[in-house]
C-alpha cells in the first residue's frame, strides 16, 4: 500500500513539473512575441512577424489547448503597456493569430505520433493563420481606422511577407521542436 502512494506521488510529482515547465515556457513565449512586436511601427509590425508565428507554433506544440492562444494573449496584454490606444484591437487580433494558429495546427493534423511534427502541415497551418490575421490587420489599421495610408502595393507586400513569414516561422518551430524542446517537456 505505501509502495502504491508513493508511486502515485511520484507520478503527480512529475506531472507538476512538466506542466511548470510548459506553463513557464509558453509565458517566455509570450514575452518574446511582446518584444519582438510592441516597438515596430505600423505597418512594419503587421509584416515582420516570423518571430510571432515561431512562437505561437511552439506554444501550440507544447499545449495541446490553447498553446498558441495563451503565447499570443501574454504578448497582447504586454503590448498594452507601450500601445494603450489601440488595445482593443492588439487583444483582438492577437487572440484571432493565436486561435488561428491553434485551429489549424489541429486542423492540418501536425501532430504525428510519437511527439513528431509534420513539416509540410506546421508550415501550412503558420502559412495560412499568418496571411489571414496579417490582411485582416491591416485592412482594419488602413481601411476602417485610416491609420495609414491605403497602398495596393504594400497590402501585396504584407501578404508575401506574411506568407514567408509563416512559412519560415514554421519551420523554425519545426526544428527547435525536433532538436530540443519535444525531449524538455
Amino acid at each position: 500500500m505505501v509502495k502504491e502512494l508513493s508511486a502515485v506521488r511520484s507520478r503527480e510529482a512529475l506531472s507538476l513539473g512538466e506542466n511548470t515547465r510548459k506553463i513557464t515556457l509558453i509565458a517566455l513565449f509570450g514575452v518574446a512575441v511582446f518584444i519582438s512586436k510592441a516597438f515596430l511601427p505600423s505597418p512594419i509590425d503587421k509584416m515582420v512577424v516570423a518571430v510571432q508565428a515561431l512562437f505561437l507554433a511552439l506554444g501550440s506544440l507544447l499545449s495541446r489547448r490553447f498553446g498558441a492562444t495563451s503565447v499570443a494573449a501574454i504578448g497582447a496584454v504586454l503590448t498594452i503597456l507601450v500601445r494603450p490606444s489601440l488595445a482593443f484591437f492588439t487583444i483582438a487580433f492577437a487572440l484571432i493569430y493565436g486561435l488561428l494558429t491553434d485551429g489549424f495546427i489541429s486542423i492540418f493534423h501536425v501532430r504525428a505520433p510519437r511527439g513528431d511534427v509534420r513539416t509540410i502541415r506546421l508550415m501550412a497551418a503558420m502559412t495560412v493563420s499568418t496571411a489571414i490575421t496579417g490582411l485582416a490587420s491591416y485592412y482594419v489599421t488602413a481601411h476602417v481606422l485610416a491609420l495609414v495610408a491605403r497602398n495596393p502595393v504594400l497590402e501585396i507586400t504584407i501578404l508575401l511577407v506574411g506568407v514567408v513569414s509563416g512559412l519560415l516561422g514554421g519551420y523554425l518551430a519545426m526544428l527547435i521542436w525536433r532538436k530540443a524542446l519535444r525531449h524538455i517537456v
